[in-house]
Order: structure tokens, then C-alpha cells, then sequence
């Protein structure tokens, strides 16, 4: 599951060209990077060369997919802006990297990026990256929202437990306030049963003893 914060409201649709924000601190290789991303069908909304500014602009553009250089300008590098992107939105990262060192891709897998590219890297390789991070992403915002739809329909289905307090006669029942209630006001207001009404067949001797005698049943005694 991802940190607490809302879905994006911006999901990806095959109608639209999906939008990716680059974050590269090498000009060259953004420009090349940006005519390969368009050549694929996708549409680049930024290009950023640093940790602050690919924050900032993850949230002012809110792309489908972010592709994030690990070494950037400055004191924030790519995996601590994809862990200030994680906690305020929910978006793809994949991770563009020339290191290929254990410990630098142990930092990055903590972040939980749907994809991770070793420069230099052949467009194919690019390109497959991308579709399996927006498939994977789109997958689990579906079963984030049906998990939702679940526990909201649990939270609407009403139950009966516990000890229900009852009069020994009329077995009317009280709530928590203190008031009484016919049984079959209560259960209707406390659960998803409905009432029929009809005659059991020891109350039909009882309440009208004539028709059962009509029948062949012998009166009551007294």
C-alpha cells in the first residue's frame, strides 16, 4: 500500500498520451531522453534538473509517470525526492541511473519505484520499462479502490451482536438510550432482515379456538 495520502485524480487513459516528468540534471541527455519519450507516443510535461524542483513540479503537473535520474544538482539527490514525492502523491517512478551499485539500488528499492534503468540504455528497453510501470500502477490503484469499495460496503452492513435487553413479556427491546422498541422496529433498524407476518399454530389455538374446533382440533382447556 502507498503512504497515506489521496489517489491521484489524474489516472492514465489510453484516449490521451500519458504525461512524464523528467528529472535529469545533463541537458544533452534530457533533450535526447525527451525526443524518445515523444517518439513512443508519450507527452513530456517538465524537465527538471533537481530534487527540490522535481517535487515542486510532480505536484504542479501531476504526471502519469515520473522518470527520475538518481545523481542530480544540489544536496537532494533522485532518491530523496521520489521518497518527498511518495508521501505527497501517488505516481510511478522509475528510477534512470549510470550507478549500478548494490548499495545505491538498495536505497532506491526502498521507495518502492516500479522501475529501475541502468544507463546507457536502448529504446526498447526504455520503452518496455514504461509500459510495465504504468500497467503495474494503474493495477494497483484498482485494487487499492475495490479494497475501498470493500470496506466501505463491510462499514454499510448492519449487524446484531452483543446482549440485547428484552421484556420478559411484551419483548419489546431497549437501546442504548434507554428507550423501548418493538422487536421487529428494532431488527429491521439494526439489520438487513425484514418481517412477514402470519400465525403460529399454537397462537391460532389460542387466539381462535372456534376455527380450530371447525377443523377437528379440540378446544383448548382452561
Amino acid at each position: 500500500m502507498q503512504p497515506n495520502h489521496p489517489l491521484s485524480s489524474n489516472p492514465v487513459t489510453r484516449e490521451a498520451a500519458t504525461k512524464i516528468l523528467v528529472v535529469e540534471d545533463d541537458s544533452n541527455v534530457a533533450a535526447v531522453l525527451e525526443a524518445r519519450l515523444e517518439s513512443f507516443g508519450h507527452k513530456v510535461c517538465g524537465i527538471v534538473k533537481t530534487g527540490p524542483s522535481a517535487v515542486s513540479g510532480a505536484l504542479e503537473h501531476r504526471p502519469h509517470l515520473v522518470l527520475m535520474d538518481i545523481l542530480l544538482e544540489g544536496d537532494m539527490n533522485g532518491i530523496e525526492a521520489a521518497e518527498q514525492i511518495n508521501r505527497q502523491m501517488d505516481v510511478p517512478i522509475v528510477f534512470l541511473s549510470c550507478l549500478s551499485d548494490q548499495h545505491i539500488m538498495d536505497q532506491a528499492i526502498k521507495t518502492n519505484p516500479f522501475g529501475y534503468v541502468i544507463k546507457p540504455y536502448n529504446n526498447s528497453e526504455l520503452k518496455t520499462t514504461i509500459e510495465i510501470a504504468l500497467i503495474k500502477h494503474q493495477a494497483a490503484r484498482e485494487r487499492e479502490e475495490l479494497i475501498a469499495k470493500l470496506e466501505k460496503a463491510l462499514l454499510e452492513v448492519k449487524k446484531l451482536s452483543g446482549l440485547l435487553p428484552i421484556c420478559a413479556s411484551c419483548k419489546k427491546i431497549r437501546d442504548g438510550k434507554g428507550s423501548w422498541h418493538h422487536i421487529e422496529a428494532y431488527i429491521c433498524s439494526h439489520s438487513e432482515a425484514s418481517f412477514s407476518h402470519g400465525i403460529c399454530p399454537d397462537c391460532l389455538k389460542r387466539l381462535y379456538p372456534e376455527l380450530n374446533h371447525k377443523r377437528g382440533c379440540p378446544p383448548p382447556k382452561c
